[in-house]
């Protein structure tokens, strides 16, 4: 299997760690309680000004259902680039940021897990001396843009 190597951001969820397309990542900051707006969905936490960019912030933890969600020093917001809208999502923790080969990735077996599996793309293995590292790699803009989240106005993405 041939084909360029991609980056990918790996970041903690609870026990699982997941990869994301490098190239949607804007920038990683500190978690900072974003402000509250009634009548949106239970994972999305509220809104911060962002350099004066209203972003929406969703917690991936309670979007997939994670229980015991804390708020401590390494909880992060990782700011996307996701269809011509910024959106930050809160993680537990970034790990690092990986190559990976098309020969590294393999197909994500059919499960039911907290993510629905139409948003895995594969999954990654990382070898690091003995110690192999499984990456649950994401396709982040498909589920940011996905219905359910009410992120973006499904209309806008056509004008």
């Amino acid at each position: 299997m041939s084909g360029t190597p991609r980056e990918y951001l790996s970041f903690k969820l609870g026990s699982e760690e997941y990869g994301i397309d490098i190239l949607r990542v804007q920038e990683i900051r500190g978690y900072e309680p974003p402000t509250r707006i009634a009548n949106t969905q239970h994972f999305i936490k509220g809104v911060v000004n962002l350099r004066g960019v209203i972003v929406p912030i969703v917690d991936m933890r309670l979007r997939f259902g994670l229980p015991d969600v804390q708020y401590n020093s390494f909880t992060v917001v990782i700011i996307l680039n996701i269809g011509n809208r910024t959106v930050g999502m809160v993680v537990d923790s970034v790990s690092d940021v990986l190559e990976l080969a098309p020969g590294q990735i393999k197909p994500a077996p059919e499960f039911n897990g907290a993510i629905d599996a139409a948003y895995i793309t594969g999954l990654g293995t990382i070898k690091n001396g003995d110690v192999e590292r499984m990456l649950i790699l994401m396709d982040i803009e498909l589920m940011m843009t996905a219905p359910d989240m009410g992120l973006i106005d499904s209309d806008a993405a056509f004008h």
